[in-house]
Protein backbone atom coordinates (compact mmCIF):
# COMPACT_ATOMS: atom_id res chain seq x y z
CA UNK A 1 0.00 0.00 0.00
CA UNK A 2 2.83 1.95 1.10
CA UNK A 3 4.46 1.76 -2.67
CA UNK A 4 0.80 2.00 -4.57
CA UNK A 5 0.75 5.52 -2.47
CA UNK A 6 4.26 6.89 -3.38
CA UNK A 7 5.19 6.47 0.72
CA UNK A 8 8.46 5.13 1.82
CA UNK A 9 8.91 3.19 5.06
CA UNK A 10 10.08 6.27 6.77
CA UNK A 11 7.19 8.57 5.73
CA UNK A 12 4.33 9.03 8.18
CA UNK A 13 1.18 7.53 7.06
CA UNK A 14 -2.15 9.56 7.47
CA UNK A 15 -3.97 8.37 10.90
CA UNK A 16 -6.58 6.19 10.39
CA UNK A 17 -9.40 8.74 11.65
CA UNK A 18 -8.41 10.64 8.82
CA UNK A 19 -11.00 9.36 6.71
CA UNK A 20 -13.65 8.88 8.81
CA UNK A 21 -13.52 12.63 9.67
CA UNK A 22 -13.15 13.66 5.95
CA UNK A 23 -16.37 11.69 5.30
CA UNK A 24 -18.18 13.20 7.83
CA UNK A 25 -17.13 16.97 6.87
CA UNK A 26 -16.07 16.32 3.62
CA UNK A 27 -17.59 13.58 1.40
CA UNK A 28 -20.83 13.12 3.11
CA UNK A 29 -24.28 14.26 0.40
CA UNK A 30 -21.78 13.99 -2.27
CA UNK A 31 -21.21 11.78 -5.02
CA UNK A 32 -17.13 11.68 -4.64
CA UNK A 33 -17.46 7.93 -4.55
CA UNK A 34 -19.74 7.17 -7.79
CA UNK A 35 -17.31 9.80 -9.78
CA UNK A 36 -14.09 7.33 -8.72
CA UNK A 37 -16.13 4.41 -9.67
CA UNK A 38 -16.92 5.82 -13.01
CA UNK A 39 -13.85 7.50 -14.02
CA UNK A 40 -11.96 4.05 -13.25
CA UNK A 41 -14.77 2.52 -15.66
CA UNK A 42 -14.02 5.24 -18.25
CA UNK A 43 -10.23 4.02 -18.18
CA UNK A 44 -11.47 0.26 -19.21
CA UNK A 45 -13.36 1.90 -21.68
CA UNK A 46 -11.09 4.06 -23.74
CA UNK A 47 -8.73 0.82 -23.60
CA UNK A 48 -11.55 -0.85 -24.96
CA UNK A 49 -11.74 -3.62 -22.41
CA UNK A 50 -15.61 -3.73 -21.72
CA UNK A 51 -17.46 -5.68 -23.81
CA UNK A 52 -21.01 -4.95 -22.93
CA UNK A 53 -22.55 -6.84 -25.75
CA UNK A 54 -23.29 -9.43 -22.85
CA UNK A 55 -23.82 -9.20 -19.64
CA UNK A 56 -24.61 -10.50 -16.16
CA UNK A 57 -26.52 -9.19 -13.66
CA UNK A 58 -26.77 -10.52 -9.82
CA UNK A 59 -27.09 -9.43 -6.03
CA UNK A 60 -25.35 -10.74 -3.36
CA UNK A 61 -26.12 -9.90 0.34
CA UNK A 62 -23.72 -8.33 2.76
CA UNK A 63 -24.36 -8.74 6.70
CA UNK A 64 -25.22 -5.42 8.22
CA UNK A 65 -23.35 -4.65 11.36
CA UNK A 66 -26.27 -4.96 13.56
CA UNK A 67 -27.18 -7.09 16.54
CA UNK A 68 -30.22 -9.57 14.62
CA UNK A 69 -31.94 -9.82 18.14
CA UNK A 70 -32.38 -6.46 18.56
CA UNK A 71 -35.00 -5.06 16.58
CA UNK A 72 -38.92 -3.64 16.88
CA UNK A 73 -41.88 -4.58 14.66
CA UNK A 74 -43.52 -1.92 13.08
CA UNK A 75 -46.37 -1.24 10.91
CA UNK A 76 -45.31 0.14 7.24
CA UNK A 77 -47.00 1.06 4.04
CA UNK A 78 -47.02 -1.51 1.53
CA UNK A 79 -44.90 -0.62 -1.63
CA UNK A 80 -46.93 0.11 -4.89
CA UNK A 81 -45.46 -2.31 -7.40
CA UNK A 82 -42.99 -0.90 -9.08
CA UNK A 83 -44.60 -1.30 -12.38
CA UNK A 84 -48.04 -0.17 -11.80
CA UNK A 85 -48.29 2.54 -14.35
CA UNK A 86 -47.35 -0.15 -17.25
CA UNK A 87 -49.61 -2.58 -16.19
CA UNK A 88 -52.38 -0.41 -15.65
CA UNK A 89 -51.95 0.71 -19.47
CA UNK A 90 -51.71 -2.70 -20.94
CA UNK A 91 -54.96 -3.63 -18.93
CA UNK A 92 -56.78 -0.63 -20.05
CA UNK A 93 -55.82 -0.88 -23.70
CA UNK A 94 -57.00 -4.87 -23.63
CA UNK A 95 -60.26 -3.71 -21.85
CA UNK A 96 -60.64 -1.16 -24.57
CA UNK A 97 -59.88 -3.67 -27.23
CA UNK A 98 -62.73 -5.88 -25.90
CA UNK A 99 -65.16 -2.59 -25.82
CA UNK A 100 -64.98 -2.10 -22.22
CA UNK A 101 -64.33 0.61 -19.96
CA UNK A 102 -61.09 1.20 -18.53
CA UNK A 103 -60.41 0.48 -15.33
CA UNK A 104 -60.12 3.39 -12.52
CA UNK A 105 -57.08 3.68 -10.59
CA UNK A 106 -57.64 3.22 -7.03
CA UNK A 107 -55.05 4.11 -4.81
CA UNK A 108 -55.36 1.87 -1.73
CA UNK A 109 -53.59 1.71 1.25
CA UNK A 110 -52.25 -1.63 2.33
CA UNK A 111 -49.82 -1.94 5.49
CA UNK A 112 -47.65 -4.91 6.99
CA UNK A 113 -45.39 -5.15 9.59
CA UNK A 114 -41.53 -5.46 9.24
CA UNK A 115 -39.08 -5.99 11.42
CA UNK A 116 -36.45 -3.11 11.75
CA UNK A 117 -33.20 -3.02 13.58
CA UNK A 118 -32.54 -0.72 16.19
CA UNK A 119 -29.00 -0.92 15.73
CA UNK A 120 -29.02 0.04 11.64
CA UNK A 121 -32.85 0.81 10.80
CA UNK A 122 -32.06 1.03 7.04
CA UNK A 123 -30.30 -2.41 6.88
CA UNK A 124 -33.64 -4.80 5.99
CA UNK A 125 -34.24 -8.34 7.36
CA UNK A 126 -33.03 -11.32 5.42
CA UNK A 127 -35.34 -14.18 5.48
CA UNK A 128 -34.30 -17.17 2.49
CA UNK A 129 -35.36 -20.85 2.82
CA UNK A 130 -33.11 -22.47 5.66
CA UNK A 131 -30.58 -19.59 5.86
CA UNK A 132 -29.57 -17.60 9.15
CA UNK A 133 -32.15 -14.66 9.10
CA UNK A 134 -30.31 -11.63 9.81
CA UNK A 135 -29.92 -7.92 9.01
CA UNK A 136 -28.32 -6.98 5.87
CA UNK A 137 -27.76 -5.39 2.59
CA UNK A 138 -27.90 -5.99 -0.61
CA UNK A 139 -25.10 -5.25 -3.71
CA UNK A 140 -26.56 -5.22 -6.89
CA UNK A 141 -24.19 -5.05 -9.74
CA UNK A 142 -24.00 -5.85 -13.71
CA UNK A 143 -20.64 -7.26 -15.04
CA UNK A 144 -19.76 -7.34 -19.12
CA UNK A 145 -18.40 -11.00 -19.83
CA UNK A 146 -14.79 -10.14 -19.22
CA UNK A 147 -15.33 -9.58 -15.35
CA UNK A 148 -15.45 -5.44 -15.01
CA UNK A 149 -18.49 -4.32 -12.97
CA UNK A 150 -20.39 -1.74 -14.87
CA UNK A 151 -22.80 -1.06 -12.86
CA UNK A 152 -24.12 -1.23 -9.26
CA UNK A 153 -25.98 -0.18 -6.28
CA UNK A 154 -26.96 -0.73 -2.41
CA UNK A 155 -30.83 -1.51 -1.87
CA UNK A 156 -31.76 -2.87 2.20
CA UNK A 157 -31.41 -6.67 2.04
CA UNK A 158 -35.17 -7.34 1.94
CA UNK A 159 -35.90 -5.71 -1.60
CA UNK A 160 -36.74 -8.51 -4.02
CA UNK A 161 -34.47 -8.77 -6.58
CA UNK A 162 -36.89 -8.75 -9.90
CA UNK A 163 -37.69 -4.78 -8.76
CA UNK A 164 -34.20 -3.71 -9.57
CA UNK A 165 -33.62 -4.92 -12.95
CA UNK A 166 -35.58 -1.65 -14.59
CA UNK A 167 -33.00 0.84 -12.92
CA UNK A 168 -30.03 -0.70 -13.48
CA UNK A 169 -31.20 -1.20 -17.04
CA UNK A 170 -32.44 2.34 -17.56
CA UNK A 171 -28.75 3.14 -16.14
CA UNK A 172 -26.85 1.34 -18.63
CA UNK A 173 -29.29 2.99 -21.76
CA UNK A 174 -28.15 6.40 -20.54
CA UNK A 175 -24.57 5.17 -20.38
CA UNK A 176 -25.28 3.19 -24.04
CA UNK A 177 -24.25 0.18 -23.20
CA UNK A 178 -27.39 -2.17 -23.47
CA UNK A 179 -26.68 -5.87 -24.39
CA UNK A 180 -27.65 -7.81 -26.77
CA UNK A 181 -28.21 -10.79 -24.02
CA UNK A 182 -28.52 -10.53 -20.54
CA UNK A 183 -28.41 -13.72 -18.26
CA UNK A 184 -30.11 -13.02 -14.59
CA UNK A 185 -30.83 -15.57 -12.07
CA UNK A 186 -34.38 -16.83 -11.37
CA UNK A 187 -34.76 -13.90 -8.96
CA UNK A 188 -35.48 -12.04 -11.82
CA UNK A 189 -37.89 -14.57 -13.95
CA UNK A 190 -41.18 -12.34 -13.53
CA UNK A 191 -43.61 -11.86 -16.43
CA UNK A 192 -42.91 -7.33 -16.01
CA UNK A 193 -39.03 -8.23 -16.51
CA UNK A 194 -39.74 -10.53 -19.32
CA UNK A 195 -41.61 -7.86 -21.01
CA UNK A 196 -39.61 -5.13 -20.13
CA UNK A 197 -36.51 -6.87 -21.48
CA UNK A 198 -37.92 -7.69 -25.01
CA UNK A 199 -39.53 -3.95 -25.30
CA UNK A 200 -35.63 -2.81 -25.16
CA UNK A 201 -34.31 -5.28 -27.33
CA UNK A 202 -32.50 -7.44 -25.03
CA UNK A 203 -32.28 -11.32 -25.14
CA UNK A 204 -33.11 -12.80 -21.78
CA UNK A 205 -30.99 -15.70 -20.31
CA UNK A 206 -32.84 -17.43 -18.03
CA UNK A 207 -33.03 -20.69 -16.34
CA UNK A 208 -35.60 -22.88 -15.68
CA UNK A 209 -38.03 -22.61 -12.74
CA UNK A 210 -39.96 -25.64 -11.29
CA UNK A 211 -43.62 -25.63 -11.90
CA UNK A 212 -45.56 -24.96 -8.62
CA UNK A 213 -48.93 -26.79 -7.53
CA UNK A 214 -49.98 -29.35 -5.31
CA UNK A 215 -48.42 -32.92 -5.68
CA UNK A 216 -50.95 -35.33 -8.00
CA UNK A 217 -52.74 -32.25 -9.54
CA UNK A 218 -52.66 -30.98 -13.22
CA UNK A 219 -50.32 -27.70 -13.49
CA UNK A 220 -51.03 -24.99 -15.90
CA UNK A 221 -48.52 -26.54 -18.65
CA UNK A 222 -51.19 -29.60 -18.73
CA UNK A 223 -53.64 -26.97 -19.97
CA UNK A 224 -53.09 -26.00 -23.83
CA UNK A 225 -53.60 -21.89 -24.14
CA UNK A 226 -55.72 -21.71 -27.37
CA UNK A 227 -54.47 -17.92 -28.46
CA UNK A 228 -56.52 -17.44 -31.41
CA UNK A 229 -59.97 -18.73 -29.68
CA UNK A 230 -58.41 -17.27 -26.17
CA UNK A 231 -59.08 -20.62 -24.28
CA UNK A 232 -57.64 -23.24 -22.17
CA UNK A 233 -57.88 -26.74 -23.46
CA UNK A 234 -58.45 -29.12 -20.82
CA UNK A 235 -56.58 -32.63 -20.84
CA UNK A 236 -60.07 -34.03 -21.69
CA UNK A 237 -60.64 -31.82 -24.59
CA UNK A 238 -62.96 -29.30 -22.65
CA UNK A 239 -62.30 -25.61 -22.65
CA UNK A 240 -61.94 -22.72 -19.67
CA UNK A 241 -63.32 -19.68 -21.37
CA UNK A 242 -62.30 -16.03 -20.45
CA UNK A 243 -64.18 -14.71 -18.04
CA UNK A 244 -62.34 -11.11 -17.01
CA UNK A 245 -59.10 -9.31 -16.27
CA UNK A 246 -58.23 -8.68 -12.49
CA UNK A 247 -56.49 -5.11 -11.41
CA UNK A 248 -53.73 -7.44 -10.61
CA UNK A 249 -52.82 -8.08 -14.46
CA UNK A 250 -53.92 -12.17 -14.47
CA UNK A 251 -56.53 -13.06 -17.08
CA UNK A 252 -59.23 -15.47 -15.57
CA UNK A 253 -60.32 -18.31 -17.14
CA UNK A 254 -62.96 -20.51 -15.71
CA UNK A 255 -64.47 -24.08 -16.56
CA UNK A 256 -68.00 -25.05 -17.05
CA UNK A 257 -69.18 -26.23 -13.71
CA UNK A 258 -71.92 -28.51 -15.14
CA UNK A 259 -69.31 -30.43 -17.37
CA UNK A 260 -66.35 -30.72 -14.36
CA UNK A 261 -69.25 -32.25 -12.26
CA UNK A 262 -68.88 -35.23 -13.81
CA UNK A 263 -65.83 -35.51 -15.36
CA UNK A 264 -63.43 -38.22 -14.34
CA UNK A 265 -60.35 -36.06 -13.81
CA UNK A 266 -62.10 -34.01 -11.28
CA UNK A 267 -60.26 -35.32 -8.37
CA UNK A 268 -56.76 -34.26 -10.20
CA UNK A 269 -58.16 -30.98 -11.50
CA UNK A 270 -59.42 -28.86 -8.48
CA UNK A 271 -60.52 -29.07 -5.34
CA UNK A 272 -63.64 -26.27 -5.34
CA UNK A 273 -66.99 -27.07 -3.85
CA UNK A 274 -68.26 -25.91 -7.04
CA UNK A 275 -66.29 -27.65 -9.00
CA UNK A 276 -65.04 -24.87 -11.36
CA UNK A 277 -61.17 -25.16 -12.82
CA UNK A 278 -59.76 -21.52 -12.54
CA UNK A 279 -56.75 -20.70 -14.13
CA UNK A 280 -54.75 -17.35 -14.20
CA UNK A 281 -52.57 -16.06 -16.88
CA UNK A 282 -50.73 -12.66 -16.87
CA UNK A 283 -51.42 -10.15 -19.49
CA UNK A 284 -47.36 -10.51 -20.44
CA UNK A 285 -47.63 -14.19 -20.37
CA UNK A 286 -46.61 -14.16 -23.83
CA UNK A 287 -43.00 -12.83 -23.34
CA UNK A 288 -42.22 -14.87 -20.57
CA UNK A 289 -43.44 -17.78 -22.72
CA UNK A 290 -40.94 -16.54 -25.64
CA UNK A 291 -38.04 -16.71 -22.70
CA UNK A 292 -38.88 -19.93 -21.99
CA UNK A 293 -38.40 -20.84 -25.42
CA UNK A 294 -34.97 -18.91 -25.78
CA UNK A 295 -33.81 -21.16 -22.50
CA UNK A 296 -33.60 -24.03 -25.03
CA UNK A 297 -31.43 -22.08 -27.55
CA UNK A 298 -27.39 -23.19 -27.55
CA UNK A 299 -25.99 -20.17 -27.38
CA UNK A 300 -28.12 -18.52 -24.46
CA UNK A 301 -27.32 -22.22 -22.45
CA UNK A 302 -23.68 -20.99 -22.65
CA UNK A 303 -24.33 -17.65 -22.15
CA UNK A 304 -26.36 -18.75 -18.57
CA UNK A 305 -23.92 -20.52 -17.84
CA UNK A 306 -21.08 -17.95 -18.04
CA UNK A 307 -22.85 -16.51 -14.65
CA UNK A 308 -20.13 -18.48 -12.60
CA UNK A 309 -17.01 -17.72 -14.61
CA UNK A 310 -18.37 -13.63 -14.31
CA UNK A 311 -20.69 -12.51 -11.90
CA UNK A 312 -20.71 -15.41 -9.00
CA UNK A 313 -16.90 -15.06 -9.48
CA UNK A 314 -16.62 -11.25 -8.73
CA UNK A 315 -18.90 -11.68 -5.82
CA UNK A 316 -16.68 -14.40 -4.34
CA UNK A 317 -13.81 -12.44 -4.92
CA UNK A 318 -15.51 -9.29 -3.27
CA UNK A 319 -16.42 -11.09 0.01
CA UNK A 320 -12.88 -13.51 0.30
CA UNK A 321 -10.18 -10.62 -0.78
CA UNK A 322 -12.48 -7.56 0.21
CA UNK A 323 -13.98 -8.39 3.39
CA UNK A 324 -17.77 -7.40 1.30
CA UNK A 325 -19.35 -10.70 3.28
CA UNK A 326 -20.03 -8.09 5.81
CA UNK A 327 -19.88 -4.36 6.23
CA UNK A 328 -17.80 -2.56 9.27
CA UNK A 329 -20.70 0.36 8.30
CA UNK A 330 -24.21 1.55 9.37
CA UNK A 331 -26.18 3.21 7.53
CA UNK A 332 -27.45 2.82 3.24
CA UNK A 333 -24.90 5.81 2.53
CA UNK A 334 -21.95 4.55 4.16
CA UNK A 335 -22.34 0.93 2.91
CA UNK A 336 -23.03 2.18 -0.72
CA UNK A 337 -19.71 4.17 -0.40
CA UNK A 338 -17.99 1.01 1.15
CA UNK A 339 -18.91 -1.49 -1.40
CA UNK A 340 -18.53 1.85 -4.54
CA UNK A 341 -14.89 1.91 -3.50
CA UNK A 342 -14.50 -1.99 -3.43
CA UNK A 343 -16.00 -2.68 -6.76
CA UNK A 344 -13.82 0.15 -8.37
CA UNK A 345 -10.46 -1.81 -6.79
CA UNK A 346 -11.77 -4.79 -8.14
CA UNK A 347 -11.91 -2.69 -11.76
CA UNK A 348 -8.65 -1.13 -11.05
CA UNK A 349 -6.90 -4.59 -10.32
CA UNK A 350 -8.15 -5.99 -13.36
CA UNK A 351 -7.24 -2.48 -15.31
CA UNK A 352 -3.72 -3.24 -13.89
CA UNK A 353 -3.32 -6.34 -14.99
CA UNK A 354 -4.54 -6.20 -18.95
CA UNK A 355 -2.61 -3.46 -19.70
CA UNK A 356 0.39 -4.80 -18.43
CA UNK A 357 -0.41 -8.54 -19.49
CA UNK A 358 -2.81 -8.03 -22.26
CA UNK A 359 -6.56 -9.56 -22.20
CA UNK A 360 -6.58 -12.74 -20.61
CA UNK A 361 -10.62 -14.23 -20.84
CA UNK A 362 -11.86 -15.26 -18.00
Amino acid sequence: YRWYLGYSFLDKVPHYGTFSKNYTRRFHDTDLFEQIFEKILEIAIKNNLIDHSSLFIDSTHIKANANKNKYIKKIVKKDTLHFQEELDNEINEQRRAQGKKPIKNKSKEEYKTKKVSTTDPEAGYYVKGEREKQFAYSLHACVDKNGYIIDKHVTPGNIHDSTQLKPMIERLETKQMLPITLAIDSGYKTPFNAHFLLEKAIVPAMPYTRPKGKPGFFRTKDFIYDEHYDTYIYPNDETLLYKRTMPTGHRLYVSDASICRDCPLLNKCTESKDAIKQIRRHVWQDDLDIVEDLRFVDTIKKQYKMRSQTIERKFGDAKEQHGMRWTRYRGHDKVSMDTTLICAAMNLKKIAMWLIKGPVMV
